[in-house]
């Protein structure tokens, strides 16, 4: 048999030496019973008690070093004006970094994160609050409702995503809370003339596309967000 059908041979080898799909889920479900014991002892320990600043960034620090620096210098400042933040809840990436930067510097720190996402972001370990979620939207909808204002720093497909999805929300008079760019080292340029180009195209209403503050600055998101209100209610 091995020798007249040796593909047939590695296949059942290698078949074999698969895990289960019982095994894979169990180690999945250890994971996510993990990060669940892990939100209850945070629970436990403290609820946040600042006016929270959503953080929309990256899992990833990006190419250039820029972002890693600004981001901590913003993170910092956000901290020593006496506001926390709530942001994705992962341990890595400059998500990791402005979460680690708030605690540094004092401040409070609450984290969303799916259950599904715990296969590719580990949760961070030390916030005042964790929670674990069951979906995407369940995630955005906390996010949103806890935060007071919201800063998108360079990212990804989800960065972008959750910064317009709330601009969205905010031309649909969801929430009236400030919504801001943080254009690192012209990291938005991109977004940035794409948004005007809807409103010359007659896509965009102009006082909408006025919402979404550009600040190429740190010092610009600190005096936008300095008379900040407690959050209303989010209708999502």
């Amino acid at each position: 048999m091995n020798t007249l059908f040796p593909k047939f041979q590695n296949n059942l080898e290698k078949t074999e030496n698969t895990p289960t799909p019982d095994a894979l889920n169990k180690s999945k479900n250890i994971d996510i019973q993990q990060a669940q014991t892990q939100q209850e002892k945070v629970q436990k320990k403290k609820v946040a008690t600042q006016k929270l600043v959503a953080l929309y960034c990256g899992s990833r620090f990006g190419n250039n070093p820029i972002y890693k620096e600004k981001a901590i210098q913003l993170s910092e400042s956000i901290a020593q004006k006496g506001f926390g933040i709530v942001y994705g809840g992962a341990s890595i990436g400059l998500m990791g970094q402005v979460a680690d930067s708030v605690i540094h510097a004092g401040g409070e720190v609450v984290g969303v994160i799916p259950e599904f996402m715990l296969d590719y972001e580990v949760a961070h370990s030390t916030l005042t609050e964790l929670h674990v979620v069951r979906t995407m939207h369940e995630r955005k909808a906390m996010m949103a409702e806890r935060a007071s204002a919201f800063v998108a720093l360079p990212g990804g497909l989800g960065t972008f995503e959750e910064i317009l999805e709330i601009a969205t929300w905010g031309q649909l008079n969801q929430h009236q809370k400030p919504m801001l760019i943080y254009n690192v080292n012209g990291f938005y340029n991109a977004l940035i003339a794409q948004l005007d180009h809807a409103v010359q195209e007659g896509f965009l209403p102009p006082q909408h596309r006025a919402k979404i503050i550009v600040c190429d600055h740190a010092h610009q998101i600190l005096n936008a967000i300095k008379n900040l209100n407690s959050p209303e209610n989010v209708m999502v």
